[in-house]
């Protein structure tokens, strides 16, 4: 495959959320690659503004951005123990799109906190939940930055080779998988 097309979807809506600066981070360490970040600012999932006013046009354009994608990057901070609220809504929204848009498609997950746990319960609970749309995880070493806002730089770079080897090594296995 030439020049991949890779959708990075951030759990946090912060412009400057540490989780967009390891998507970031990540796109270098996979190498030549299209990005597009997906948006995920949808209303809250409710089932009587569904059957309402239907799926919001933004969800189906994600749907569409998911299908349209080779892989997945997948970054979210941990709140409270738990999955973002954001990434939950968006994928709670997916789930009314008649499209299998998630099925099968290359996904790797990582995180970012400000704990010193890195995000990992945030992170097991996110592969959870993408594990019932039966995406394909993509394994190998962990990627969970604990300590974010001391972790990068002031070009958004990785500092440590504690974080940056784990995170290349996943990017192989990425690039290895759609090969």
């Amino acid at each position: 495959m030439p020049k991949p097309n890779l959708l990075l979807i951030s759990g946090s809506l912060r412009k400057a959320s540490f989780n967009r600066t390891l998507l970031q981070e990540a796109t270098r360490a996979f190498g030549p690659a299209t990005t597009v970040e997906a948006d995920i600012s949808f209303p809250l999932y409710n089932g009587d503004d569904e059957d309402a006013h239907g799926v919001p046009d933004a969800v189906h354009t994600f749907a569409h951005r998911i299908r349209d994608a080779d892989a997945l990057l997948v970054s979210s901070p941990e709140y409270n123990k738990g999955i973002s609220g954001a990434l939950k809504n968006a994928l709670d929204w997916l789930s009314r799109v008649d499209m299998p848009a998630l099925r099968h498609k290359p996904t790797v997950v990582m995180s970012a906190a400000a704990g010193r746990g890195g995000g990992e319960t945030g992170l097991f609970m996110t592969l959870n939940c993408l594990a019932q749309f039966q995406v394909r995880f993509v394994f190998g070493p962990a990627v969970m930055v604990a300590n974010a806002s001391a972790q990068f730089d002031d070009n958004g770079r990785l500092k440590s080779e504690t974080y940056l080897k784990p995170l290349t090594e996943r990017m192989q296995a990425l690039r290895d998988a759609l090969a």
